[in-house]
């Protein structure tokens, strides 16, 4: 695929297996923006049929960074750990749209649990120069995550080191004389405990999670645009309904000092305009999901008699905040 290729539509890059696909596709389905693979589920091409011009690439977690960041994909689904390690300077060539909430993981510094003295990174690197007086050797890291490495060392003033590039299972390289330490991803710190390994104090490098990100060097054509446009809008609409339900309940519209009541105490809304002619409506009103017990309570605490909950799939507003912010990124 070639830069050219991106100009006429949107490129849309996901994971090609394992949770993080499950996890992108399903975050398209829940926007209305659902993806259907060509051929088969192990297919490497697909479409959003309910958006057009739009040609998904399933790829690896790595391939989508590297793809964003040479334009050959206009937005893709990865690690932020992903974008850091695999783009020099990734805010000049991406822009990170929105954090998922899935794909959790931590770029951690472990050392051996048996390192009983050695808790922070400047234990650490005491450990490095007195191993580099005595034994004429830097202490060896073993990652997959070479740039974050680097510059974290150098962030806390450590040189007395060399990295060991790591091609397999990483936590096993000090059990297997390879490495005195690592940096690598972790979930739950269980697979490190598994290996008699702790993450340091303040080892912890960076808290990634899957984000939706745009490339800044692609072709972004009128069509791209659209239909990143539409993909944002749903995207919006779905994170302003997440959290909130739709209460109705009948108002007497002269009583305002209930609506304002309800807006400084819970939080909750009255999304649509209402006529203050009337005498009664059955008003809508958007109420943090926290907040639905303590809300209803102080309906019937005003008179109220019956109030109907429901939970609304989209929350839609005028404007496309999401896509702003990506046009003015294109434009900068």
């Amino acid at each position: 695929m070639t830069r050219q290729d991106t100009e006429d539509r949107l490129i849309v890059a996901v994971p090609s297996k394992g949770r993080l696909q499950e996890d992108a596709l399903a975050f398209f389905k829940q926007a209305g923006c659902a993806i259907k693979q060509a051929g088969s589920s192990r297919g490497y091409v697909g479409r959003m049929p309910g958006v057009a011009d739009v040609e998904v690439a399933f790829l690896s977690a790595s391939e989508i960074a590297g793809s964003l960041g040479a334009g050959r994909a206009h937005l893709g689904i990865t690690g932020e750990d992903l974008i850091r390690e695999k783009l020099p300077e990734p805010e000049n060539v991406v822009h990170m749209i929105k954090p998922l909430g899935f794909g959790h993981a931590d770029v951690v510094v472990a050392v051996p649990q048996s390192w009983i003295d050695v808790r922070t990174m400047a234990d650490f690197d005491d450990v490095a120069i007195a191993y580099h007086a005595r034994r004429g050797e830097r202490v060896r890291i073993a990652t997959k995550y070479l740039r974050l490495t680097r510059n974290f060392f150098a962030e806390h003033g450590l040189a007395d080191y060399r990295i060991v590039e790591s091609a397999g299972a990483t936590e096993g390289a000090p059990a297997g004389g390879t490495a005195e330490a690592i940096v690598d991803i972790t979930s739950t710190g269980a697979t490190l405990r598994a290996n008699n390994l702790k993450i340091l104090d303040d080892g912890v490098m960076l808290r990634s999670e899957a984000n939706l990100v745009a490339s800044r060097t692609a072709e972004w054509g009128p069509k791209a645009r659209a239909a990143a446009a539409q993909i944002l809008e749903m995207i919006e609409a779905v994170s302003r309904a997440r959290g909130v339900v739709e209460m109705r309940f009948l108002h007497d519209v002269s009583d305002k000092a209930l609506l304002d009541d309800l807006a400084q105490r819970f939080g909750a809304r009255v999304p649509f305009p209402y006529d203050e002619d009337g005498a009664r409506v059955a008003l809508i009103l958007h109420v943090p999901e926290p907040r639905v017990h303590d809300v209803v309570s102080h309906l019937y605490a005003n008179g109220k008699d019956a109030v109907t909950v429901t939970e609304p799939r989209y929350i839609f507003q005028r404007g496309n905040p999401l896509m702003t912010e990506l046009e003015d990124r294109l434009a900068g």
